[in-house]
């Protein structure tokens, strides 16, 4: 789904170990490096959106994980000029709703090979503020808020995320 600013609607997914190391992962024969993410498709909410990525990208199921927080807003970037593609409608950008997620399984339950065209070929556990020092750089700020917004749910992931959007909504 693109909205009438050109921004295509998305989900962000950090998952966290748990020693508090967050999933890297590389794209497909690149030397780029990200976290999974994907479009919301017209019919699912971005919650549904983040299931079907998760299994697609990294192999995982629901009951692999933990939602332990949520960005309260989107959070945008916009794409180069020079990889916008020539196609209507127009994206020229992403619109994010960005996840943290406990890991609640074996890392060996990560599988990149349960979709058609997978996105991503290797792998590894970083520190909490690694991937801003390494995502490419119009990804970088988006990346800088939504870790900084999601860091007190990284560090008292046993109350629950809901609980505490719905103590936000309460507050507000």
């Amino acid at each position: 789904m693109i909205d009438v600013d050109g921004f295509r609607h998305n989900v962000g997914i950090i998952l966290l170990n748990p020693n508090g190391s967050l999933f890297w992962a590389k794209r497909v024969n690149q030397e780029a490096w990200q976290f999974p993410q994907g479009g919301v498709q017209a019919h699912e909410t971005p919650e549904e959106t983040l299931f079907r990525e998760l299994k697609e990208e990294i192999g995982l199921n629901e009951q692999d994980v933990t939602i332990l927080g949520q960005t309260r807003n989107w959070l945008r970037y916009r794409i180069p000029e020079r990889l916008i593609r020539d196609q209507e409608p127009i994206c020229i950008g992403q619109k994010q709703l960005w996840y943290l997620l406990k890991l609640e399984t074996a890392e060996n339950a990560i599988r990149f090979d349960l979709c058609d065209k997978p996105e991503f070929d290797d792998w590894k556990w970083v520190s909490y503020w690694y991937p801003l020092r390494q995502v490419v750089s119009f990804k970088r700020e988006v990346y800088r808020r939504a870790l900084k917004e999601l860091l007190p749910f990284s560090k008292n992931g046993e109350q629950s995320w809901r609980h505490k959007a719905l103590n936000h909504l309460l507050e507000s």
